[in-house]
C-alpha cells in the first residue's frame, strides 16, 4: 500500500479529518509548568540532559531545531489510525495529498502547510528573545516566525512564577542602549529586560509579535500559532535566576556575523519595538463570529497575516455545523463528544506515549463541507481551538 494511500484512507476514515498524536517538545533552558496533562513522572521523559517538557507542538510539519540530541522527528506531528497505528508525518501526508488536504491555494502558494501552534508551559518566564524577519532568516536557511498567543482559560488552573511579559522597547531605548546589552551577554546579568514594558497576563486574550519584536513570555500556559520556523536569538543571559548559554543567541546567526551584537541590532523591526502605542497595535481581545445559530465562535488570532485562529464552543446537548473557509488544524480543550462521528474528548492525564482523541486536522474539503460536532453532554460544554493557514478570509480585519 502506497503512503499517498495510506493518508488517503486516513483521511477517509477520519470523515475527511487526520487524527494526529501528541507531539512532545523538551526545553533545556525552561522548567515545565506542568498544566499540559502529562503525567507528572514524565516531564523528564526524554532524560534530564534534555530539560523537561513544556511544549506540545500541534499540526506541525517542521522539526523542532534543539540541539544536537535532537530526536529525528522531533517536533514533527504523526498521523495515526483509528487503532492507534502510526500512518504518516503529517509533513509526508501534506506532501502526498497536497491540495486535497489543505487546499489548493495554499498547495500552490507554499507547496505544503505552513504553520504550525503549540502549548508553550513554562513554570517561570521565557528570556527575552527575537525571531528574525525574511531577510535575516534567509541568510541561514530559514524562515522568518511571526507568533501570537492567546491563554486559555482551561490551560490556566495556575499563573505560574510571573504571569507578565516583557514586549517590545520602550520608546526612548536606543539603538545603543540595546547593543551594549548584547556586547555584555554572559558577563554577568545584563538586566535587558530593563529596556522593555511589562504586561501583566489575563485568561481570555492574546498578543501579536511579529517577527523583529522582542518578547519575554511570562509564565502563563500559552496557545501559539505560529510560522512553520523554529529560528530564534535569545537576548537574555540570566532569566529567572538560570543562566541562558551564548550558543542560544548565536544559533541562527551566519559563521562570519557569530559575535557580532550590530547583527542582532538588525534583527529588530526598530519602530515597531519603541512604538509610543505598542499595546494597541499588538494586543487581541477575542473578536465574537456574528449571526451563529448552534456553536459561539470567536476570533483569537487575528492580526498576523501567515495564520489565524478561532475557539470554538459548542453547549451542552447541542449538535452544531462547523463551516471554516479552509483547512485547519484543532485541539480540544474542554468536553468530549463527536466531530463528523470520530471521538473527540479532553484527556485529564496523558502518559508520554500514549495516544489521545483531542487533536486533529480538518481538510480544506470538509472544512468547507463543515464538520459536524455534538456533545453529548448534560452539563459540559466542548470548546476546541482552531489554527489555520495564511489569507483565510474569514479572519476579521485588525
Amino acid at each position: 500500500m502506497s503512503p499517498q494511500w495510506t493518508a488517503l484512507a486516513a483521511l477517509e476514515r477520519g470523515g475527511g479529518t487526520l487524527r494526529l498524536a501528541p507531539t512532545w517538545v523538551p526545553r533545556s533552558f525552561c522548567v515545565p509548568g506542568r498544566r499540559i496533562k502529562l503525567h507528572p513522572h514524565d516531564y523528564y521523559a526524554l532524560g534530564a540532559e534534555r530539560g523537561g517538557i513544556d511544549e506540545r507542538w500541534l499540526s506541525s510539519t517542521v522539526k523542532a531545531d534543539n540541539g544536537p540530541l535532537t530526536g529525528p522527528e522531533e517536533g514533527l506531528s504523526i498521523v495515526v489510525d483509528d487503532r492507534g497505528g502510526r500512518v504518516a508525518t503529517l509533513a509526508d501526508a501534506v506532501e502526498e495529498l497536497g491540495g486535497e488536504l489543505i487546499g489548493d491555494r495554499l498547495w500552490a502558494e507554499h507547496g505544503g502547510w505552513p504553520m504550525y501552534s503549540k502549548f508553550f508551559d513554562n513554570q517561570g518566564p521565557l528570556p527575552f528573545h527575537v525571531h528574525h524577519r525574511e531577510e535575516h532568516a534567509s541568510l541561514v536557511g530559514r524562515q522568518p516566525k511571526p507568533e501570537a498567543y492567546y491563554f486559555p482559560p482551561q490551560m490556566n488552573n495556575h499563573g505560574g512564577d510571573l504571569p507578565i511579559s516583557y514586549l517590545g522597547l520602550q520608546p526612548g531605548v536606543s539603538k545603543d542602549d540595546f547593543r551594549d546589552r548584547i556586547a555584555r551577554f554572559g558577563q554577568g546579568d545584563t538586566r535587558i529586560t530593563e529596556l522593555s514594558t511589562g504586561y501583566r497576563l489575563e485568561p481570555g486574550q492574546g498578543w501579536d509579535i511579529p517577527a523583529g519584536v522582542l518578547h519575554a513570555p511570562g509564565s502563563f500556559c500559552t496557545y501559539e500559532p505560529q510560522q512553520a520556523s523554529d529560528v530564534f536569538a535569545m537576548c537574555e543571559c540570566v532569566n529567572n535566576g538560570r543562566a541562558v548559554p551564548a550558543e542560544l543567541l548565536w544559533k541562527d546567526v551566519p559563521e562570519n556575523r557569530r559575535g557580532d551584537p550590530d547583527f542582532i541590532v538588525d534583527l529588530i523591526d526598530w519602530d515597531a519595538n519603541v512604538s509610543a502605542s505598542f499595546a494597541a497595535e499588538r494586543f487581541m481581545a477575542p473578536i465574537s463570529v456574528a449571526d451563529l445559530d448552534d456553536h459561539e465562535g470567536r476570533w483569537v488570532v487575528y492580526k498576523a497575516d501567515a495564520f489565524s485562529a478561532k475557539e470554538v464552543t459548542v453547549a451542552p446537548g447541542r449538535t452544531a455545523v462547523v463551516k471554516d473557509a479552509g483547512a485547519y488544524g484543532l485541539i480540544v480543550v474542554q468536553g468530549h463528544g463527536t466531530l463528523n462521528d470520530q471521538p473527540i474528548e479532553t484527556p485529564a492525564l496523558i502518559r508520554h506515549g500514549e495516544l489521545t482523541n483531542d487533536e486533529l486536522f480538518v481538510s480544506a474539503q470538509a472544512a468547507a463541507d463543515g464538520v459536524t460536532i455534538t456533545n453529548p453532554s448534560d452539563r459540559d460544554p466542548i470548546v476546541l481551538l482552531q489554527h489555520f493557514g495564511p489569507g483565510n478570509p474569514e479572519t476579521p480585519a485588525s
